[in-house]
């Protein structure tokens, strides 16, 4: 069984090194994702609702807008989270009382029971961010890189119900909506890393401006300005 896993591993890790190639446009799911996360960061339970009601009509499936509000508590935490999940379980129930059958979608690929969750963690993390992870602040808190390592790379990245990209969407648009500039710009690099360009990423500022608001928009496009510059 460990040699399953080692073998699984190694080519987990091979295809983090391969390029991932940029859409010309963001497709109508990353759209989509774009306010089901800045209204999950921002706890405003009415516009989710509109939001995840508009995601399921643009064809996302219940699944992947689930991966989406799980993944909100890694970045605005448990109560934001939650409360988005609340909102998406009554609004399906509305809908399949109205006679409304939405599509589930695919579940997760398993991993092997003897997987080492630090170790694909950690080369999920390492790819998304262009380097292996290091500064006083993991130096000072052993345990958050071991939480990000294992649970945030390792545990939710492991499930391959989104992608690279729509995960980074998601990430930045929650970032923009808190606020947090710091890991905004962290996080829009990473974006870059896992192939969006800086038309997506402008793209994904106006659908902020258009489905969220000017401030969180403004915010977003200033970093991206600065994140540009920084990368020439």
């Amino acid at each position: 069984m460990k040699k399953k896993w080692v073998a699984a591993l190694a080519a987990a890790t091979m295809a983090l090194s391969l390029p991932i190639t940029a859409n010309a446009a963001l497709d109508a799911r990353e759209t989509s994702i774009v306010p089901i996360a800045a209204f999950t960061a921002q706890g405003n339970e009415a516009a989710l609702k509109q939001a995840l009601a508009d995601g399921l009509k643009n064809g996302m499936t219940v699944n992947e807008i689930k991966e989406v509000l799980v993944q909100m508590y890694a970045y605005t935490g448990f109560p934001r989270s939650l409360t988005g999940l609340g909102v998406f379980v009554n609004l399906l129930n509305e809908r399949k009382a109205s006679g409304i059958t939405d599509n589930v979608g695919r579940s997760p690929t398993p991993l092997p029971k003897d997987a080492d969750i630090r170790k694909l963690g950690t080369a999920v993390q390492t790819r998304l961010i262009g380097r292996p992870a290091a500064g006083p602040v993991y130096d000072f808190s052993p345990e958050i890189d071991t939480y990000l390592k294992e649970h945030l790379f390792g545990d939710i990245f492991a499930s391959d119900v989104l992608d690279y990209q729509a995960r980074e969407i998601a990430t930045v648009s929650a970032l923009a909506s808190l606020p947090a500039p710091v890991q905004l710009r962290s996080h829009l690099n990473v974006c870059l890393n896992v192939g969006l360009t800086p038309e997506e990423l402008q793209e994904f500022v106006n659908v902020l401006r258009e489905k969220v608001g000017n401030k969180e928009a403004d915010l977003a496009n200033e970093a991206l300005k600065t994140v540009l510059q920084s990368r020439k």
